[in-house]
């Protein structure tokens, strides 16, 4: 096997060799490897355009994930945690939120709370009722909870734009939002009345006083609950030392099918539902959104391909003379193909590895800083905008990186073949 180089630049065999598969293989890859670098400024231009395709590919994705996260992330929050567990019956009646008292809830919480993937698991009271002031009576759900443990993962606690929010020791003490206050017309220190029905379907009623109010810039949101602390709910509610549920707080969206398969199989005495099933409507918007960000998705994906393929054709199509050397030394058709589309590879592979090395980086970075959206939250945007909170932080998933790489690689092989 004998290589030359036409103007000290090209490297061919003269014929097919004579020394076995394995050695034309390895010999055809030195030499894909050796005509990269040749013209390593025609090599470089391509390898800076996959780097920025890949780069502007995984930050796409992580905004997109992340953005998913921190909308249904909070909206999960806001309306009542990622699942919640119930005594029997509960289903039956859950649009009138039954009082029905669970059996030994603090035991069960220990349990629960030994999954890995669970954050918190607060015991609390919710039922319905009226809140009330001289400007007239609307219609809320009455949540207890308890604000040593849900405060720091409280959406509500993060948003207080006036006085405070719950702390253990309150007695007669609410919060609510700012949307339930403007129709009250109340503010921190107002005196309330609160009409809810107890453990025995009797109405019972107290006059609280407002401690605190949030915004969430969902008008609609604030105006259906207000928050007492579980022990003044068990003494108004006649539930002494008692929970009617069992809210649990994961990690993330998207662990609940795991983590639900594992709880009702551990207790099968109980109703345990994730929000999919409070909140069907949740489930709805979010398949909605996946399929508007899968096409955005695709757009960026055509984008980055089509600028990848147009770099990659026109080098390969700056070397025809090149490839009539190489057959006229020998070398079929095919052996010619798969010069090229090795060389392509190689190309694409080395910038797949520094893209996604430098992508890995940028999104790790503003997972951890995050992006300031105060100016789109000031602006009045929507739901969707307000439960993405003041800063969105970006997703960093390890296969959805090495996947985008492959795909970007792959992308450049085949451009190299279209020659």
């Amino acid at each position: 096997s004998i290589n030359i180089a036409p103007q000290g630049r090209a490297y061919a065999p003269s014929a097919i060799p004579r020394t076995g598969a394995l050695s034309f293989q390895a010999t055809t890859l030195k030499m894909a490897w050796r005509n990269m670098w040749r013209n390593w400024r025609r090599t470089a231009i391509a390898l800076v355009a996959i780097v920025l395709g890949l780069i502007l590919l995984l930050f796409a994705d992580g905004l997109i994930k992340g953005s998913d996260q921190a909308i249904f992330g909070n909206a999960v929050r806001l309306y009542g945690g990622n699942i919640q567990i119930h005594a029997p019956g509960f289903r039956e009646k859950a649009r009138r939120l039954p009082l029905l008292a669970l059996e030994n809830p603090d035991a069960l919480r220990e349990k629960i709370r030994a999954q890995p993937q669970v954050n918190l698991a607060p015991k609390g009271i919710t039922t319905g009722g009226m809140i009330s002031s001289r400007e007239g009576a609307f219609a809320v759900a009455i949540t207890a909870i308890e604000p040593a443990v849900e405060a720091a993962n409280s959406l509500q606690a993060e948003n207080i734009v006036a006085g405070r929010f719950l702390l253990p020791e309150d007695g007669d003490a609410v919060v609510i939002g700012q949307g339930l206050a403007d129709l009250l017309h109340v503010r921190v220190g107002d005196r309330v009345t609160l009409l809810g029905r107890g453990a025995h379907e009797q109405m019972r009623q107290r006059t609280m006083t407002i401690v605190g109010i949030y915004s969430l810039g969902i008008a609609e949101a604030e105006k259906i609950s207000a928050l007492i602390t579980l022990p003044e709910a068990q003494t108004l509610y006649d539930l002494r030392d008692q929970a009617t549920e069992i809210t649990i707080v994961l990690q993330q969206v998207g662990q609940e099918d795991a983590v639900l398969k594992t709880l009702q199989t551990a207790f099968p005495g109980y109703e345990i539902d994730s929000w999919e099933t409070l909140r069907p409507e949740l489930r709805q918007t979010m398949d909605t959104k996946a399929a508007v960000s899968s096409f955005f998705g695709l757009i960026v994906v055509l984008i980055a391909a089509i600028g990848v393929l147009n770099l990659m054709l026109m080098a390969v199509f700056e070397r025809t003379r090149e490839m009539g050397v190489l057959a006229a030394l020998g070398m079929k058709g095919r052996q010619i193909m798969g010069l090229f589309l090795l060389e392509g590879a190689l190309i694409g592979v080395v910038g797949a590895v520094i893209g996604c090395a430098i992508g890995a980086v940028i999104l790790l970075v503003f997972a951890q800083v995050g992006i300031d959206l105060s100016v789109m939250s000031n602006a009045n945007m929507g739901e969707i905008t307000a439960l993405m909170g003041d800063r969105l932080y970006t997703s960093f998933s390890l296969p959805g990186v090495i996947s985008r790489g492959i795909t970007v690689a792959v992308i450049a092989a085949l451009a190299a073949e279209g020659e």
